[in-house]
């Protein structure tokens, strides 16, 4: 069903999802030139007319990050300087979100500068997916409309037979989000204790709950280096699992400059399936017979329609 009063854009981080989410709609992506001068900096136009439109901005802030961000905030002040009546940021990937406090002296907190900028740009309100810290809600003095993926990857995982499954948290971060897969799947829980040393780096310590004889379903918001859930996979075929899988949101290594040892690592792995979202695009050189991918799309179409028809978006919360 086409709305005449409704556009939704995107930039340049993941355009195959705004297509899929449009043509769920009836709709077709808005013209709109997103690219760069010749000096590097961004250069956005917006080429169909928004004046009293309910401008929706489909844009992940994946690598290249801060590109990424810049290309987001001048299509939201361009919409808000063309007149738009409303402008939300669909950011089915908000980065910066693992920088949400302060870890030591002298540091930013980025994902909340990040907030700022958004509002500042002019965004009316935010859509996001499992956002890596929820309190990152809390940032923003606009509206903030926090989807999950579970319903969408669980729904994908109950295609199998799960009789013998169980679900595991990589971290005790991380225990909410696995308790709330594993609900929904009716299977035990169980937490893998760890330290990380250093960024980006994590130290496998202990277990508590049964894997023996078992498909574990690892469990996360996102996969960055590989190390965390390689590691946890390892520990839990020691631990005398059956098979090891892997349920997450975004795959974080994309575009990274750890992207090929992550895809490595994981190759390598224990790990069996990763089963991820496509929230960042994957190209298809990235992808293989281990990785299988779940759409967004409708989840974030439907959220669209509702907050263009002023419709409740709580019922996708869940």
């Amino acid at each position: 069903m086409t709305e005449s009063r409704l556009r939704i854009f995107t930039g340049n981080a993941n355009p195959q999802l705004a297509h899929d989410i449009a043509g769920g709609l009836d709709m077709e992506v808005s013209a709109a030139l997103v690219g760069a001068f010749r000096n590097g900096e961004s250069r956005v136009r917006l080429d169909d007319n928004v004046r009293g439109c309910d401008v929706f901005i489909v844009q992940s802030t994946c690598m290249p990050v801060n590109h990424s961000l810049m290309e987001l905030l001048f299509m939201i002040d361009a919409a808000r300087r063309a007149s738009a009546k409303k402008i939300t940021a669909v950011v089915p990937y908000y980065g910066y979100a693992k920088q949400e406090k302060k870890t030591t002296g002298r540091e930013p907190i980025s994902a909340k500068l990040v907030a700022n900028m958004i509002a500042t740009a002019g965004a009316d309100r935010l859509v996001a997916v499992d956002l890596h810290a929820p309190a990152i809600e809390g940032f923003f003095d606009i509206p903030v409309d926090h989807l999950r993926a579970a319903p969408l990857l669980v729904d994908h995982f109950k295609q199998e037979d799960l009789s013998d499954a169980v679900v595991v948290s990589p971290d005790a971060g991380g225990v909410l989000r696995a308790n709330d897969f594993r609900q929904r799947i009716g299977v035990p829980l169980a937490i893998i204790a760890k330290q990380r040393p250093r960024p980006d780096e994590a130290e496998i310590m202990d277990m508590v709950g049964d894997v023996k004889g078992k498909t574990a379903i690892l469990v996360d918001d996102l996969v960055s280096t590989g190390g965390t859930l390689t590691e946890a996979a390892a520990m839990l075929i020691d631990k005398g699992a059956r098979r090891v899988w892997v349920a997450a949101t975004h795959a974080a290594w994309v575009g990274s400059p750890a992207a090929t040892e992550a895809r490595k690592l994981l190759n390598n792995s224990w790990i069996e399936r990763v089963v991820i979202t496509d929230t960042i695009q994957v190209p298809p050189d990235q992808r293989n017979e281990k990785i299988q991918i779940v759409s967004v799309a409708s989840l974030l179409g439907e959220a669209i329609m509702r907050i263009h028809k002023d419709l409740s978006v709580s019922a996708l919360f869940h």
